[in-house]
């Protein structure tokens, strides 16, 4: 795992309450990553090294780790992105009037 993606993952975990993560598998395009989201659905994904660095990072973190092909994403995840989503509008629709 690359040391400034490590670094960020941690820094974030730290940051954030009630922090799980998500393992994503490694694609023709991109290496395999991790995604990891807080209690209020904010999230950040980096690049792992392959799912037993993500278990090690996890484990050293005292989070828990799921594999995203078997459990999914978590709604609050998908409902922070949809709020994220409303206020971006509504910041983009106020610099209209203005």
């Amino acid at each position: 795992m690359p040391e400034a993606d490590e670094a960020h993952l941690r820094a974030w975990a730290a940051a954030n309450r009630g922090v799980e993560m998500f393992v994503e598998p490694r694609t023709t395009v991109t290496d395999a990553t991790a995604v990891m989201v807080a209690a209020d659905g904010s999230w950040t994904r980096r690049r792992i090294g392959g799912p037993e660095g993500a278990r090690k990072l996890a484990r050293s973190l005292r989070i828990p780790v799921y594999d995203v092909q078997i459990v999914g994403y978590p709604q609050r995840m998908r409902d922070h992105d949809a709020r994220e989503r409303v206020l971006r509008e509504r910041c983009r629709r106020d610099d209209l009037e203005r």
